[in-house]
C-alpha cells in the first residue's frame, strides 16, 4: 500500500463532502481543490553579495525537501544597479504530496512558533481564488537551524486553489487548517 499524507486522505474523506453541501455543487469535480504551493523569496541584497542566492535556496531546499531554484531579473534597473539576468531570487513549486506535507507541517508546526500569532489575514486573495500568506522570519520552520542563519528574511508562499471565487477558496483552506484571524 503507498502512502498518502495525512491532509490529502482527510480532503478526501471529509472536506470534498462539506465543501459540496456548503456551495452546493452538483458534481464532485467542481468541489475547489489546493493545485499548488508556491514558495518564493526576494534576495534584494543579492546585487552586492551573490552567496546570500545560495543561502536562500539552501534555506527553501530545506524548509520544502524539494530543491528550490533562483529567479532571475527581467530587466535592468540602474538605480539598484541590477542588470537583466541576474539572480535576485528564490522559488520553489509544490505539488502532489509535498504539497500537502509542507502544508501539514506549516499549519501543525510553523504557524504556531510565529510570536503573538492570532491567525493569518484575510486579506491576502487575489479575487481567482489564490491566496499569498507573507512570513516575516524563516526561523519559525524546525528545520532551520538559528546558528547557521546568517541574516534573518521573510517569504512568500501563495496557494494556488482552482476555485472560482475568494469566498470558495477561503472555505477550502479553513477547512485544510490554516487558522484565518477572526473579524
Amino acid at each position: 500500500m503507498s502512502y498518502t499524507p495525512r491532509l490529502k486522505k482527510e480532503y478526501n474523506e471529509r472536506i470534498i463532502n462539506n465543501l459540496k453541501e456548503t456551495f452546493s455543487y452538483k458534481s464532485v469535480m467542481q468541489v475547489p481543490k489546493l493545485e499548488k504551493i508556491v514558495l518564493s523569496r526576494g534576495v534584494g541584497a543579492a546585487v552586492a553579495d551573490k552567496k546570500l542566492i545560495d543561502h536562500a535556496v539552501d534555506e527553501l531546499t530545506m524548509i520544502t525537501g524539494q530543491k528550490a531554484i533562483s529567479t532571475l531579473s527581467k530587466k535592468d534597473v540602474a538605480t539598484f544597479k541590477l542588470r537583466k539576468g541576474m539572480p535576485i531570487g528564490a522559488k520553489v513549486t509544490l505539488r502532489a504530496e509535498r504539497m500537502y506535507e509542507f502544508l501539514d507541517r506549516l499549519v501543525t508546526t510553523a504557524l504556531p512558533r510565529v510570536r503573538d500569532f492570532q491567525g493569518v489575514k484575510a486579506t491576502g486573495f487575489d479575487g481567482r481564488g489564490n491566496y499569498t500568506l507573507g512570513i516575516t522570519e524563516q526561523i519559525i520552520f524546525p528545520e532551520i537551524d538559528i546558528d547557521k542563519v546568517n541574516r534573518i528574511n521573510g517569504m512568500d508562499i501563495t496557494f494556488v486553489t482552482s476555485a472560482q471565487t475568494d469566498q470558495e477558496a477561503k472555505s477550502l483552506l479553513t477547512e485544510l487548517g490554516i487558522p484565518f484571524k477572526k473579524n
